[in-house]
């Protein structure tokens, strides 16, 4: 015979409170203060008896799918993988699980992901849009679904609610290129990622930025374009080796690509940080243990995310003000052996 499925009920007798008390401790809610000696005796009942909410039965009495969408445009991408891990976290803290959808950055994708989420898959929706305007996320702010973007400039949130998060690209890349100005490099190559995505764009203005600050005119023979990824960065990085008068610094848009430079310039026999210096952008993991240590824009992915979680749970919770947010997510830049 199967085992009986503990319930609600069963947790209450087993902690001696009400079941009522136990749903508030459950579902975390802000209605009543909980005393944290009732607190610890509900966990250690639901702990003792293997208790698991009932998520259809959930899902039925308050119209909630106890769920959360995240849409990322390249689930290779170190960064985004532990963007995802921060939000993550959060949810399951709330008693919420993830959906991850990849985009593969392209337009179709990114409005496939939406329709799923308009279907009632998700209550919250944490984004990485590269193809689609805020005036396209009204109907799910319509439906009740809180959203909020992740983005590469601090984008109006104006009267929907309808938040947003972002890193100053502009001002990482301007920040990651002045390093290497102040280094005494005046010829600077760069290595853009994929054409007409906003990091990519946004990145090539600090980088002009930064030079036109030191009266520098940039050479457009000195930009290359990469796709995000290591093949990418090494195919360019031998492009920029090959000129008549090569670079001696190199600002690759995202991490992946630059430790694409170094495999290069290992290939071609140029020595890392004296003949070339390489700065990346992300600091993925992978940036502290190449060789040599990558010097890169930190923009700590996994904070990031945990904070996109908590806007959404903020906003599905009342807590949020009626207009739409926009907040500055911290970067830094992590001098390592590279430059």
């Amino acid at each position: 015979m199967s085992r009986k499925r503990p319930t609600q009920a069963d947790v209450a007798r087993l902690a001696g409170v009400s079941q009522a008390t136990v749903s508030y401790v459950l579902n975390n809610s802000a209605a009543i203060s909980v005393p944290d000696e009732t607190r610890r005796r509900i966990l250690e009942a639901v702990e003792t008896l293997g208790y698991e909410p009932d998520r259809v039965a959930q899902t039925l009495r308050t119209r909630k799918t106890y769920t959360l969408a995240c849409i990322i445009p390249d689930i290779a991408n170190p960064f985004y993988p532990a963007f995802a891990r921060g939000v993550q976290d959060v949810a399951e803290r709330s008693g919420y699980d993830l959906i991850l959808y990849n985009t593969d950055g392209l337009a179709d994708r990114e409005q496939k992901c939406l329709r799923s989420v308009r279907q009632g898959r998700a209550d919250g929706v944490i984004a990485v849009l590269f193809h689609t305007s805020a005036r396209e996320l009204f109907t799910l702010l319509d439906m009740g679904i809180a959203i909020v973007r992740l983005e590469s400039t601090p984008k109006d949130a104006g009267p929907r609610p309808l938040d947003n998060l972002f890193l100053d690209n502009t001002a990482a890349a301007e920040a990651a290129v002045s390093y290497l100005l102040d280094a005494g490099h005046t010829r600077i190559g760069m290595i853009a990622g994929t054409l007409d995505t906003p990091p990519r764009e946004l990145r090539i203005r600090g980088y002009r930025q930064a030079l036109a600050r030191r009266r520098l005119l940039p050479d457009v023979q000195l930009i290359r374009s990469g796709d995000f990824r290591e093949e990418g960065g090494e195919q360019a990085m031998r492009e920029l080796l090959r000129l008549p008068r090569r670079p001696t610094a190199v600002f690759a848009a995202n991490d992946l690509m630059a430790i694409g430079a170094l495999v290069a310039a290992r290939d071609a026999g140029v020595r890392v940080p004296e003949d070339v210096a390489v700065v990346g952008f992300d600091d993925i993991p992978a940036a502290r243990v190449v060789t040599p240590p990558l010097t890169t824009i930190a923009q700590h992915p996994d904070r990031m995310g945990q904070r996109a979680a908590e806007m959404v749970f903020e906003r599905l919770d009342g807590r949020a003000p009626a207009h739409g947010r926009v907040e500055a997510a911290p970067f830094e830049l992590v001098i390592r052996q590279s430059a």
